[in-house]
């Protein structure tokens, strides 16, 4: 079988605006009079096409959360938090339903570790033409212990993660919960950059996808360097039970909060 693959411009990538490591770059999210190819606007919430396309049969977007080039989901007011997290739903459900895409994929990095290149807080919306990006994907990816759960949302530690170690499932399970799901994403954010580790881990990915039932999942996860079992041979690792009790613990005392 032959493994379906991105194909990356390097050509395109080498100019790149970066503002992870050199913090003085111009930051061009913080330029909202020049942006271009704006498909939707509400406050300061923008949704543009990606302006350094690298990826090949694919379109690339760019979801600028916020005005503030500091702001992130873990320092938002509750209400900001709900529209960011509204708007990029919103944005992810109208890419889906153009027919041109084989799958559409709605992400966040946050931190040096989690592969963005600009600190200000945006996230990504990408239509593949010609790629399911999730082929290798399923519930049970989505699987674990129950953390915590109410009639609209539910949190769950995968057992069967994608990549590991730590990977938060929020779950939404009727969409009148979008709020409750919008405060949840918040709290694990918060979890993970205050509490996770000793409050050591400065990046995050979020990651949306659909499951089997049509409900909405938002996966969170710690980044770290990657794990070289992962890297080298697609080996997802997990913490021991005990390890696991203890991080089931002090993610629901967040969620209490």
């Amino acid at each position: 079988m032959v493994k379906e693959v991105l194909v990356f411009q390097p050509q395109v990538a080498k100019n790149k605006p970066e503002t992870i490591i050199h913090k003085n770059n111009a930051c061009p999210f913080c330029d909202v009079p020049h942006l271009t190819d704006i498909l939707a606007q509400e406050d300061d919430r923008i949704w543009l096409v990606n302006k350094y396309r690298t990826l090949i049969d694919t379109w690339q977007t760019v979801l600028i959360e916020s005005s503030n080039h500091n702001g992130d989901i873990s320092n938002y007011d509750v209400s900001q938090n709900r529209k960011v997290i509204k708007f990029a739903l919103n944005a992810w459900a109208k890419t889906m339903a153009d027919p041109k895409y084989k799958s559409v994929v709605l992400y966040k990095n946050f931190g040096p570790y989690s592969g963005g290149t600009l600190t200000h807080p945006h996230m990504q919306i990408v239509g593949f033409e010609k790629i399911d990006g999730y082929k290798n994907i399923t519930d049970t990816n989505f699987s674990g212990p129950m953390i915590w759960e109410n009639e609209t949302v539910a949190v769950t530690l995968s057992d069967q993660p994608v990549m590991g170690f730590v990977e938060i499932n929020v779950i939404l399970k009727i969409k009148a919960g979008l709020n409750k799901f919008a405060d949840t994403i918040q709290k694990i954010v918060q979890y993970i950059l205050n509490d996770y580790f000793g409050g050591r881990c400065n990046s995050y990915n979020l990651f949306f996808y659909q499951n089997s039932q049509g409900q909405t999942v938002a996966k969170a996860l710690p980044r770290f360097v990657d794990s070289p079992y992962f890297v080298g041979y697609r080996i997802s690792q997990v913490n021991d039970e005990a390890r696991t009790v203890q991080l089931k613990q002090e993610i629901l005392q967040r969620l209490m909060k």
